[in-house]
């Protein structure tokens, strides 16, 4: 039957090339949507885990309250034997400490006077550790120069590097305050430049070895936040969310500085953000199948008016209302399937190009302090695919079933009088 009903499309090209069009169309749109969509919600996971959520985290109490604002004075201090104790209870997650700071950035002439000066965002890293350098992929983020080998050496955002007019191995001053509040100020050798791709950090980063920053913050053994990253690289809240809950049963306590462990979703919203997506997701798929079902349902009804005619013949002929009406469903399903095929097959193309040239959106997150990636990918999940696909044979069902409905309204007579106009 499935194979009669294509042959006549194929050779009746006015009752199906019009409504194959709409659903490839459709299809189309919805699975680079979709694509596009889960591209957009993976950088920002992928982002926020590497430079400011990890996949979980431990901070103070007091630190979480205000965690936006980067409170490193409410940190941790002396707390190199907790970090171990907390490596020895969860072996599986890979942990390291950070320091996020502020300070300005003083750049003096060959006299030493202020030449020029500007705001920058620190980020401390153990630069040793080869994990925690790739964490942030700082190779691949390098532009010019090396990574820090040696102490007081940092790295410095290519744009303000750009901005300050400054060169390699040159010497800068960071000024700021300590933990308790004094005024600090060191100097440092700009070791290289980099550019990971985020404007946030990219408009005024610096890197620098975190032994480095508890020197210079007063924060001897200290960290402000300790990343954790899950064993395979990718977030899951699920396994996050249990390893936190165990966390906080065993060492969270109503002391401001007793240690509480956040996962990704508990951070910038991100929580709401990725359930914001899913339904997202949902609504664009519902809106795919409407919009198509009303557009084939006017194309169905025109279609039956011209064959009304046909209708009452094979009605003549002794064939039931409800086996006309299945038949034109089955029409209505092959054109469904040869669209969505044609429309994901034309889909995949621009999934995979996308996905590895990206959409440069770097001139709408200039002024972002989220962090997603100026170029966004797109994912070539096959999920993606599946969700884009089947809107498109469920649009065109629905709409035969609305447009069929005249079969049952219009008697048998009718019909076959209509056939000799």
């Amino acid at each position: 039957m499935l194979k009669f009903v294509l042959k006549g499309l194929i050779r009746d090209r006015s009752r199906s090339f019009f409504p194959v069009l709409i659903v490839t169309a459709g299809v189309l749109v919805t699975v680079f949507l979709t694509a596009f969509m889960s591209g957009y919600m993976e950088s920002m996971v992928r982002q926020n885990a590497r430079f400011d959520t990890g996949h979980v985290k431990i901070v103070t109490n007091a630190y979480a309250d205000k965690i936006s604002q980067k409170p490193y004075d409410l940190g941790f201090i002396d707390s190199e034997s907790d970090f171990e104790q907390w490596k020895r209870d969860f072996p599986s997650i890979r942990w390291t400490p950070r320091i996020y700071f502020g300070a300005l950035m003083d750049v003096p002439d060959e006299e030493g006077n202020t030449l020029e000066q500007g705001d920058v965002f620190g980020m401390a890293i153990d630069l040793w550790d080869p994990g925690a350098v790739q964490d942030i992929h700082l190779q691949e983020a390098l532009v010019q120069g090396r990574i820090p080998q040696a102490p007081s050496e940092i790295l410095i955002s290519q744009e303000l590097f750009s901005k300050l007019r400054l060169q390699l191995d040159s010497t800068v001053t960071l000024l700021g305050s300590t933990l308790h509040g004094a005024m600090s100020f060191q100097n440092y050798i700009i070791s290289g430049t980099v550019s990971f791709g985020v404007h946030a950090l990219d408009r005024g980063g610096i890197v620098t070895d975190i032994e480095d920053a508890r020197l210079f913050l007063d924060m001897e053994g200290g960290a402000s936040e300790y990343f954790g990253f899950l064993p395979d690289g990718i977030y899951d809240d699920g396994e996050a969310t249990k390893i936190k809950r165990e966390f906080n049963a065993r060492y969270n306590s109503e002391d401001e500085f007793a240690p509480q462990m956040l996962a990704l979703t508990d951070q910038n919203d991100l929580g709401f953000m990725l359930s914001y997506a899913g339904l997202a997701l949902g609504l664009i798929n519902v809106v795919f199948i409407l919009i198509i079902a009303i557009v084939l349902w006017n194309a169905g009804l025109l279609n039956s008016i011209r064959r009304y005619g046909e209708f009452g013949l094979r009605l003549a002929m002794g064939e039931r209302k409800g086996r006309l009406y299945k038949w034109l469903l089955v029409e209505a399903l092959a054109v469904g399937v040869v669209g969505s095929l044609i429309g994901a097959a034309l889909g995949i193309g621009l999934i995979q190009y996308f996905h590895v040239h990206g959409i440069d959106f770097g001139a709408f997150t200039q002024d972002t302090s989220m962090m997603v990636e100026n170029v966004v990918y797109l994912s070539a999940d096959t999920k993606n695919l599946i969700l884009g696909i089947i809107p498109g044979p469920v649009a065109t069902v629905l709409g035969a079933m609305l447009a069929g409905i005249g079969i049952f309204r219009r008697n048998t007579a009718k019909l076959f009088k209509e056939l000799e106009t």
